[in-house]
């Protein structure tokens, strides 16, 4: 039994590559828009913090700008227009890998590799079933379900890239979005060349898979490889986005929404069950315990909240009142109810 307080220090925050935020910049000032204006628009209710001393961002203020965009811009389908000026800049290590890689397949396995030192929120994978490829590109965003503008911008940044890598070779077969299908789909239609699918499950671009295999003319196997080891360095420093931490990520986002089983989140993470088990075993800890942390934290922010107890016990995980309480009773040894008068009385 525990009554220690959820060590909120240890959720450090997701980070990404300030790479995306110059694009966008550049893309608005494209547009015959001024980007700081438009995000002085985005922040005028908010305090900013200083800016990080390591030219990284935080995850989870992305959402503001593109939450926004479409209203302040006056435009519904900026993410589109953005993503159709957008040039795919290689602004950091990562990109350079794509470059130097061998083949799509090779650059592709770069990306994935290290693609939280684009983003910890980012969960994507490569998928390839028969004669089509499928790139999973999500997202995750705490509070929010995948964000219309900011995926239409990407998957059009996406397939740019993917078109650069293969010398204007690459064909899209297929486009998925989690979002719903907007009012008018005009725009999709002509950028993508195809209708997106809406409502899907992920976010993803569908290809043919031989293309793959496809040489690239800008193929340098020694550079890649020096890259490779220098993207490695980049990533172990980067704590905020380890396993542990963008597994922490990944269950606030699903507690209460979406399975939080093993295999449910190894799936999302690009692991096997096993190798996600290993994997946490490999650091001192399981799903369980990272699981209960994520629980226990949320359950104190909802009880200081003065949320209903039926409702903080649905937004930890659990379907009925009486596993909910028995959980609370072993981390805090005391119910729910007098763990909230203990927090008004403090």
């Amino acid at each position: 039994m525990s009554n220690a307080e959820p060590d909120a220090a240890s959720f450090v925050p997701l980070t990404h590559s300030a790479t995306l935020r110059r694009l966008l910049y550049e893309a608005l000032a494209e547009l015959g828009l001024d980007p700081g204006k438009i995000y002085l628009g985005v922040n005028q209710h908010r305090r900013l913090g200083p800016p990080p001393v390591d030219g990284r961002l935080r995850h989870d203020d992305a959402p503001q700008f593109w939450l926004a965009a479409d209203t302040l811009i006056g435009d519904p389908d900026i993410g589109l227009h953005l993503g159709e000026v957008m040039k795919p800049r290689l602004l950091d290590v990562v990109g350079y890998l794509l470059l130097a890689s061998r083949d799509l397949g090779e650059a592709l396995a770069s990306f994935l590799r290290f693609q939280h030192i684009l983003s910890g929120g980012f969960v994507a994978q490569l998928q390839v079933t028969g004669a089509q490829a499928r790139l999973v590109i999500d997202l995750n965003y705490l509070g929010f379900s995948s964000l219309r503008q900011q995926m239409e911008c990407l998957a059009l940044l996406f397939t740019k890239l993917l078109g650069f890598i293969t010398d204007g070779e690459f064909r899209l077969e297929g486009v998925q979005f989690r979002h719903g299908r907007p009012a008018r789909v005009s725009e999709h239609q002509r950028l993508f060349g195809l209708l997106p699918a809406f409502g899907c499950e992920h976010d993803a671009l569908l290809f043919p898979a031989a293309l793959l295999k496809r040489p690239s003319r800008t193929a340098n196997p020694e550079l890649h490889q020096v890259l490779w080891q220098h993207a490695e360095t980049q990533l172990d420093a980067l704590v905020g986005n380890d396993l542990l931490n963008r597994l922490r990520y990944l269950l606030g986002v699903r507690l209460g929404q979406a399975d939080c089983s093993l295999e449910a989140c190894a799936a999302e993470l690009g692991f096997s069950g096993g190798a996600l088990q290993r994997a946490l075993a490999e650091q001192g800890s399981n799903l369980r315990r990272v699981r209960e942390s994520v629980q226990q934290v949320r359950a104190v922010e909802l009880l200081q909240d003065g949320k209903a107890m039926r409702e903080v016990a649905r937004a930890c995980g659990f379907s009925e009142l009486s596993p909910f309480y028995r959980a609370f009773r072993r981390w805090y040894g005391m119910p729910p109810e007098a763990y909230r008068e203990r927090l008004r009385a403090g």
